[in-house]
């Protein structure tokens, strides 16, 4: 899928409808593998996935009190014994069907669709998603809208839990081992404080080694080391409506590197958006069938930004208004990605 712009081109794949190619002034700003099959056997990372059905961390690996009964779910996050991501097989490694060209709001796209079945990750009921990216230039800089639903359409059990993001990493200073000098500019400074698993307490607090929304601050080698959700919406947990594709464009984050002159801005309808500065990343070597050699990729070499719900909502019993869906109800979120050169 190419912008009218020959050297600003998008590249989706079936698996995990997943963002492979995100080209701004011929230079790809998204982490990525040359060859399909690679997001199958090197992607660790879950770089440039469609996560779901659930993002983000379920507290224990568990779900309680949904639809009466308690939910195992599969504890893949390390030593922290939560779920992540949507399990061990989340929807980034899922075949969805697509990309089908579709005509949206005005815009040509592509749309993916994909069916989780009722038990899938030990998730109930069966679920249709749909994600449809659009893409344009406007006012000289190249634009993706990423817009997903998500409706409960079995009948196996009277609600269910679901949220859908995109999980890039993202690189304003392509073909540099690490992100440093990349200057970065946050909608909000308040972050959801977590306990010594990564959970949320439920206490929303300043973030204590950034400044305030809207000052811009420069990464380092290693400093300020970030994996936290960022609160857009404090009053989140009752005001959120399942659908936040209505709602107005927030900014969540701009960056930028000053030595290339690429800049990202990320709008969300979503109330919060997890900001990671990539300190345990690592993506393996990996060679093509051609015996050409891809390096890896080692800590900071790019920036997640997850537009999401709070963390844990779904095992959450008080939060989990903004994520439960019965039958007739939609989850929809809408994110828009803007990039351009000096």
């Amino acid at each position: 899928m190419s912008a009218p712009d020959p050297d600003s081109a998008f590249t989706f794949l079936s698996q995990g409808a997943i963002i492979q190619e995100f080209k701004v002034a011929g230079h790809n700003i998204v982490q990525s593998f040359p060859d399909a099959r690679f997001y199958q056997t090197h992607n660790n990372a879950y770089l440039g996935e469609t996560i779901g059905r659930t993002t983000n961390r379920v507290k224990g690996a568990e779900l309680v009190n949904l639809n009466g009964r308690n939910y195992k779910l599969a504890i893949n996050d390390g030593a922290n014994h939560n779920s992540l991501h949507g399990g061990s097989q989340g929807w980034g490694r899922k075949d969805f069907q697509g990309p089908k060209p579709v005509h949206r709001h005005g815009k040509e796209g592509v749309q993916f669709r994909y069916v989780s079945n009722d038990g899938e990750e030990n998730y109930p009921g069966t679920v249709e998603c749909f994600v449809w990216y659009t893409a344009g230039i406007e006012d000289g800089k190249t634009v993706l809208d990423i817009e997903y639903q998500i409706e409960l359409i079995g009948n196996e059990c009277e609600e269910t839990v679901v949220g859908a993001t995109n999980h890039s990493y993202f690189q304003v200073n392509p073909g540099a081992p690490t992100t440093e000098g990349t200057v970065v500019t946050l909608g909000t400074n308040a972050h959801l404080e977590l306990d010594a698993h990564q959970i949320p307490t439920g206490q929303i607090s300043v973030f204590p080694t950034i400044p305030q929304a809207g000052e811009a601050f420069t990464l380092g080698a290693t400093e300020p080391a970030i994996d936290d959700c960022f609160v857009m919406d404090r009053a989140a947990p009752v005001s959120c409506p399942l659908d936040t594709r209505p709602l107005p464009l927030k900014t969540l984050a701009t960056i930028s590197h000053p030595s290339t002159g690429l800049h990202l801005e990320i709008q969300s309808t979503e109330p919060a958006f997890q900001f990671y500065t990539g300190d345990g990343l690592y993506i393996p070597e990996a060679e093509t069938d051609k015996g050409v050699k891809i390096p890896s990729r080692g800590k900071r070499s790019g920036i997640a930004i997850e537009p999401s719900r709070y963390v844990n909502c779904a095992g959450r019993e008080e939060w989990r208004e903004m994520c439960k869906i019965r039958k007739g109800q939609l989850w929809g979120a809408r994110s828009v990605y803007r990039a351009w050169k000096d």
